[in-house]
């Protein structure tokens, strides 16, 4: 087991931005310390750190630890959001999928039903607490009350596939730039119920939480929402469901699973979002057995994060890796393949 520096959580929705405009009476001080002065409980080795990686700018523009702020300047950054509840980690003993690792990050492959961090309801066995048991200590991070290792992002609990985490401090604030600026490569495999019209196209909208349902999120028009981009690609089509690969350009909570659904093609099986019951077919009892047993395959809603890709923090070189299908996805979808295949052959058989 190794050591891990501090570092802290941080996804496009989980940061926000700050600024400061400096008093008209400022004399030359550097960027860091002006910074640090005004930000509460953050060391200024960590500030420069969030500014080499140009998560700071003055007047619009990425300056260097030493530019001397002046009166009148603009100065913003980007900082994680504070957390709603302290929560003490504990490490437990799960196997962790690590497919890369090395002394800035690591990816792993997380399984469907891991948790992935502690909150109401789930304090013990998500991937938080692994990662802790992993690393045998799990260091406070400055002004961070609950303790939480260095992720990046973070991907549903019943969602399968491929994350990166941060080890490092400089490593954090890099990937956090990354996804900021939309240039981390994200490619998801997905099972939806029903056909989409176009074989590929785009959906862009604002997103924000359910009105009603707070556990939920929703496509909004009244301006409160935040700008999600999801391109999409029909691999397969069964008819009643299709086979889809999905690239995000943003990284909003649910954004595929939303996405999809407010298109009337909610993913199979998504309990959440409606796609736990027949959307496309027939309630015939053959049929309607079948499709249950296929929720009996695949007990959680069609999605994994097969690729991901990003530029190293430390090497500036391109990462890019790839995940296989979990086995349960891959047999609900070779059982649609039998199914419809069968219909189309009964259906020949009779016209003939």
């Amino acid at each position: 087991m190794r050591g891990m520096p501090d570092s802290l959580m941080i996804t496009e929705d989980m940061y926000e931005t700050q600024q400061f405009v400096a008093d008209p009476k400022q004399g030359p001080i550097r960027l860091d310390k002006f910074i640090a002065d005004r930000v509460f409980q953050v060391s200024r080795s960590r500030v420069q750190n969030a500014i080499k990686v140009g998560l700071v700018k003055v007047n619009e523009v990425e300056e260097k630890s030493n530019y001397k702020v002046r009166p009148g300047d603009v100065v913003e950054l980007l900082m994680p959001k504070p957390y709603d509840e302290a929560v003490k980690v504990l490490p437990d003993k799960i196997p962790l999928n690590i497919v890369y690792e090395d002394d800035d990050l690591l990816v792993l492959n997380k399984p469907a039903g891991l948790v992935v961090h502690p909150g109401v309801g789930n304090y013990r066995k998500t991937l938080v607490n692994a990662l802790a048991y992993y690393f045998n200590e799990l260091p406070v991070m400055e002004g961070n009350p609950d303790n939480r290792p260095g992720l990046v992002h973070r991907i549903d609990k019943d969602t399968s596939g491929l994350m990166v985490i941060a080890k490092s401090e400089y490593a954090m604030f890099h990937l956090a730039k990354q996804f900021h600026d939309h240039t981390i490569h994200r490619r998801y495999h997905a099972i939806i119920w029903g056909e989409m019209e176009e074989d590929e196209g785009n959906i862009q909208n604002y997103l924000a939480r359910h009105s009603r349902f707070r556990q939920r999120m929703a496509v909004v028009d009244d301006g409160t929402g935040k700008w999600a981009s999801t391109h999409w690609k029909v691999l397969e089509r069964f008819y009643y469901v299709s086979h889809l690969e999905l690239q995000l350009e943003t990284g909003r909570t649910h954004q595929i699973r939303v996405h999809m659904s407010s298109l009337g093609h909610p993913l199979f099986n998504d309990e959440k979002y409606g796609g736990n019951r027949i959307v496309k077919g027939t309630v015939f009892s053959k049929y309607k057995q079948f499709v249950e047993n296929c929720f009996e395959i695949l007990p959680r809603h069609a999605l994994h994060a097969k690729e991901i890709g990003f530029v190293h923090p430390r090497t500036g070189q391109q990462m890019l890796f790839d995940s296989e299908i979990p086995l349960p996805m891959l047999d609900c979808l070779q059982r649609w393949r039998t199914y419809v295949a069968d219909r189309r052959a009964k259906l020949t058989i009779e016209e003939d």
